[in-house]
């Protein structure tokens, strides 16, 4: 009986997850045909119908980006891509249409000079998915375990020095993805990156309106949220170092 039961539930969650998937198409394939015809506001709702009812997904992000590009809203299409490319920084797509809205922003970055091996790290670091790098690390880890089984019990010489070589390697390679997948998920569950979504905003060096005025930024810019413990107000860093406080309402989080 309980046998019985527990493929019951199971056939109806598979019954449930191939409806999902159906209603999921099925909205994605109306968005596309709305796109290509240039009915972009009307893409972009059914994009986000998806992203609302159906989860996060990269290329669904970049899809209402391109909306939002076409309308000549930067700001949203800036975050639509952020949010993508936080998903999957692989993709050659995603970076070329985040790089593409930058160029339409007021504000241009000059970031300061980054240590050489963290700008290696980060590079490597994208050029994968976190899914990626998670099957990398369970692949990499199974390669490890076959060559210390062959380490252990072959009798010949060679193939045991072989064995423990290519052992080291894979183990080796096993903890840098492991180290990339987890750098990334954290990159993804932190969300302590923003958008600003309003025309200009006035950063200030204190969270209140009488702070002093230290610069002002403009929409599409992306900033580093140091502080939210304050009600209405984060503090906030910039590329260039620069730091201070600013309105929570003209921010979005990637």
């Amino acid at each position: 009986m309980k046998r019985i039961m527990a493929f019951a539930v199971m056939s109806l969650c598979l019954t449930f997850q191939t409806h999902a998937r159906e209603n999921s198409d099925s909205i994605a394939a109306a968005a596309d045909s709305a796109y290509i015809h240039g009915d972009f506001m009307t893409a972009a709702s059914l994009y986000e119908d998806i992203i609302e009812n159906f989860g996060v997904n990269a290329t669904v992000y970049m899809n209402l980006g391109n909306c939002w590009y076409k309308q000549d809203e930067i700001a949203r299409a800036v975050l639509c891509y952020e949010r993508a490319y936080l998903l999957d920084p692989s993709d050659d797509d995603i970076r070329f249409n985040l790089e593409l809205a930058r160029t339409k922003t007021v504000d241009k970055v000059n970031p300061k000079n980054r240590f050489l091996p963290a700008v290696w790290f980060a590079s490597v670091r994208s050029s994968l998915d976190v899914r990626q790098w998670s099957v990398s690390v369970i692949v990499l880890f199974a390669l490890t375990v076959l060559c210390v089984g062959l380490l252990m019990f072959s009798k010949k010489y060679s193939v045991r020095k072989i064995s423990l070589g290519f052992a080291s390697i894979f183990f080796v390679f096993s903890i840098l993805s492991f180290i990339f997948a987890f750098t990334q998920m954290g990159n993804i569950s932190e969300r302590n990156a923003a958008i600003i979504m309003v025309p200009s905003v006035t950063v200030k060096s204190t969270p209140i309106e009488s702070g002093t005025d230290l610069f002002t930024i403009h929409e599409g810019r992306k900033v580093e949220i140091l502080d939210s413990g304050m009600k209405e107000w984060v503090e906030i860093r910039l590329e260039d170092g620069n730091t201070g406080w600013l309105p929570l309402s003209a921010i979005e989080i990637i």
